[in-house]
């Protein structure tokens, strides 16, 4: 991007690109590629700040941008791998590649695209100069390159047609078959994976699976990452963990743990309401919620808890119950009496949101929380909270 360009783009980084495209451009100014670096710039202010405040880096196209990780879970993934070499078979715009770099002493960034590539060169050159960069698909590379400490690679998930995928076997490249080849290379291998697989279908795709960490961001879960080791042999574990974590460690269990507890149910709702963060529900930890916590579930599909005292640092969303109903035809008349709106949540009830919504005539917001859910006992019920 020559001088004039980078000038335009630092001057307008605020301006709507949509009226700048509508502007006749200052001679000299390649307008493209200044509303591209303006776009992107503004797209990563919230994703990668630290890549956005710096001027002298180059972005690629809108695409790239929107599968690229954010650089708080980038930089939690550099929480779980350290070592000597690391290889990023999979590069793409090199956020994980530039986060996970800084917990080795060198690292080998490859892709196949020319024009990512191209990025990579100029963009390493300015943030980690030890970040080699290789134009090669994933699985050639693999093929010819030494042996490391660990190989980092978050496969494809769009389709020929540009669909998105899920199943580790849609994916490019399908990493259960290159999972001999990747120990043959590799002490860990670190694999980024759709939030929406089934985590135990992913267990039975791959092998030697130290810890799966389900990572969430702002209570949406964002992506799993499985953590595999060569020859490892004992059980999974699963962590779950909502960004930023603040003062929260990872929910930290096992399959089994969860298989074997017995608990006991709320015979109602008491005085507060918890739901679990994005990840923790994804993670299946439902009733090692119960042990970990002096809550009770609601219902065993309901997911849900409720404890009589206050729980501060409950892993997700509490509420202060100010009073609960069975659903019926007096709803309206009871618990809901004189209410025009509400923040509405299912679980484990056979209506949707904008079902209950429609029969209930509750608009979207206000102050007050409206959880539809089911009671151990099967009874339909609608609690009425305020957030804590």
């Amino acid at each position: 991007m020559d001088q004039l360009t980078q000038q335009f783009v630092e001057q307008h980084l605020s301006d709507d690109v949509h009226v700048l495209a509508l502007k006749t451009a200052p001679q000299g100014v390649d307008i493209s590629t200044a509303l591209q670096q303006i776009s992107a710039r503004q797209l990563l202010a919230k994703k990668v700040p630290t890549w956005a405040k710096n001027s002298q880096l180059h972005f690629p196209p809108h695409l790239s941008l929107e599968q690229c990780s954010s650089e708080e879970t980038a930089r939690y993934k550099g929480s779980l791998v350290s070592g000597n070499k690391l290889v990023d078979l999979t590069g793409g715009m090199g956020v994980d590649c530039y986060f996970l770099s800084q917990q080795f002493q060198s690292t080998a960034y490859v892709e196949k695209l020319p024009h990512l590539v191209a990025l990579a060169n100029h963009n390493f050159a300015i943030l980690n100069p030890k970040v080699e960069v290789y134009n090669d698909d994933a699985e050639a590379f693999l093929k010819q390159m030494p042996p490391v400490d660990v190989i980092y690679i978050d496969p494809a998930r769009r389709d020929t047609k540009g669909q998105k995928t899920v199943s580790i076997h849609d994916c490019t490249p399908d990493v259960s078959l290159l999972q001999q080849n990747l120990f043959e290379k590799a002490h860990q291998v670190l694999i980024k994976l759709s939030p929406m697989l089934d985590i135990s279908l992913a267990l039975s795709d791959l092998q030697h699976v130290k810890s799966v960490h389900v990572v969430s961001v702002g209570n949406e879960c964002k992506e799993l990452l499985f953590l595999l080791e060569r020859n490892y042999t004992d059980e999974t574990t699963i962590c779950a963990v909502n960004l930023p974590q603040k003062n929260q460690t990872p929910f930290a269990f096992n399959s089994s743990q969860e298989k074997i507890l017995t608990i006991d149910y709320a015979t109602e709702p008491i005085s507060y309401l918890y739901e679990p963060h994005a990840a923790l529900l994804k993670a299946g930890a439902f009733k090692l919620i119960t042990a970990q916590y002096p809550v009770k579930k609601l219902h065993i599909n309901s997911h849900l808890y409720t404890s009589k005292e206050l729980i501060g640092d409950f892993p997700g969303r509490t509420f202060k119950i100010l009073n609960w109903a069975p659903f019926n035809k007096q709803i309206g008349k009871g618990l809901l009496a004189g209410m025009t709106q509400a923040n509405m949540t299912v679980r484990n009830f056979p209506l949707s949101v904008n079902e209950l919504r429609q029969k209930l005539r509750l608009k979207d917001g206000g102050d007050f929380y409206l959880f539809a859910t089911t009671l151990a006992d099967n009874q339909k019920v609608l609690i009425l909270c305020e957030k804590c």
